[in-house]
């Protein structure tokens, strides 16, 4: 019986063109908001004159950098809203691209130490309920049955009291997420142009106050309408363009250990305890925590913080006080001062920005994607992100998520 041949496969999965002189719209920033912007562009609103501009390479930043967590149990009627719309896009989103990116509905479990973090998590519950997101609160012995593996014992330093539930929520692949938005807006018409830094913007206008293009170090493009997607680096390209943003730029630390059989069933994070647990589709134990304190665009882990993390997670999981970490980095989160996301026009025409998402941007994607490429397309908000303007930072209408940002994830 002869072999049938193995199907070719190409060099690339996407086009790698020189930027042109000028594009209906160009976003920069190549990660997941960035491309699932270019993807939505095309699809939805049939605008494909579009160019992605990325100074390194595709997914190299935070894209490559997370911890693969999505969910959308968040507090707010605004913010559930978003992250659902994006849990719902993820749930077809494989199917649609045509691509299996190992997206994993395993759930993830939210732990409670005390009795305020009891208290807030029951809130949490019937604020999600309310607005139809799948949610749970579970007794301790509920949680042993979730995760056997957990230490649920009450005579540890902070045992657990219970923890909120959502079923629906899980990990994905990360960068096949990403190579599968680029193969298919690049098969759609979209440039995406690698190795192109932005280095300021073009302006005109009376008072200089309209955006109509970008410098960069291949050249001047010029453009209808920019949109910035850079997550830690947004702030310091709208300062370019004379626009302050609120937002701040912390390493966020992550580790993973070497390959272990499966035991972790689900997605654990402990606030007070502070760490967050998942298990790789390979097998390798991804753990993450807070953000630095301090103002960076570090890269990199470190020791006292990993430090830190494994001992959380070994005081939650004594099974894995044996487990070797095997790598260890830091990715660049852009926080606000309500840990909410803005995603909108700015005060400079013509130029818009989709960031301050902090820990939540992977997560988010595919409704980050659908509602910027609305904005850009059409000059005007989706109602998903319409309250996640920029000047809701002068209106006071603020959107606090800190607590149901919780540990970082």
């Amino acid at each position: 019986m002869t072999a049938q041949p193995l199907p070719e496969h190409p060099d690339f999965l996407w086009r790698n063109p020189e930027p042109r002189s000028s594009y209906d719209v160009v976003i920069v920033g190549a990660g997941g908001h960035g491309l699932a912007t270019a993807y939505y562009l095309a699809k939805n609103h049939g605008i494909t004159n579009v160019a992605v501009l990325e100074k390194g390479w595709l997914a190299g930043g935070n894209m490559a950098r997370n911890t693969t967590i999505i969910r959308s149990n968040y507090l707010w009627d605004e913010s559930a809203a978003i992250y659902e719309h994006a849990l719902k896009l993820w749930e077809g989103l494989a199917e649609e691209l045509d691509y299996d990116f190992l997206f994993s509905q395993r759930g993830v479990l939210n732990l409670a130490h005390t009795l305020q973090d009891v208290r807030e998590g029951v809130r949490r519950v019937n604020a999600n309920r309310l607005n139809g997101v799948d949610a749970q609160w579970l007794e301790p012995d509920e949680v042993a049955k979730v995760c056997p593996i957990l230490n649920v014992s009450p005579r540890t330093r902070y045992p657990v009291l219970g923890g909120t539930f959502q079923p629906r929520a899980g990990i994905a692949k990360h960068d096949h997420v990403a190579w599968a938005l680029a193969r298919r807006a690049d098969e759609l018409g979209v440039d995406l142009i690698q190795g192109c830094e932005v280095t300021g913007f073009i302006k005109d206008g009376k008072d200089g106050d309209r955006v109509v293009g970008v410098d960069t170090d291949r050249g001047r493009i010029l453009a209808g309408r920019v949109g910035l997607a850079a997550a830690g680096h947004s702030s310091v390209l709208a300062e370019r363009a004379g626009v302050r943003l609120p937002v701040q730029s912390h390493p966020l630390q992550a580790l993973v250990s070497e390959l272990h059989e499966p035991v972790h069933p689900t997605v654990v994070m402990s606030n007070h305890v502070h760490v967050y647990v998942s298990q790789a589709h390979k097998g390798e134990l991804v753990m993450g925590a807070g953000v630095d304190a301090y103002n960076g665009y570090g890269q990199r882990g470190s020791f006292h913080v990993i430090e830190r993390q494994m001992a959380a997670a070994v005081e939650l999981f004594p099974v894995f006080a044996r487990a070797h970490v095997l790598r260890t980095w830091g990715g660049i989160v852009d926080v606000t001062p309500d840990a909410s996301p803005i995603i909108g026009a700015t005060p400079v025409e013509n130029l818009y920005v989709n960031c301050g998402w902090g820990t939540g941007g992977f997560k988010a994607t595919p409704a980050a994607g659908w509602t910027f490429a609305h904005t850009l397309a059409t000059g005007e908000p989706h109602p998903l992100n319409a309250p996640f303007a920029l000047e809701r930072f002068t209106t006071g209408a603020l959107i606090d998520e800190h607590g149901a940002a919780a540990v970082a994830h």
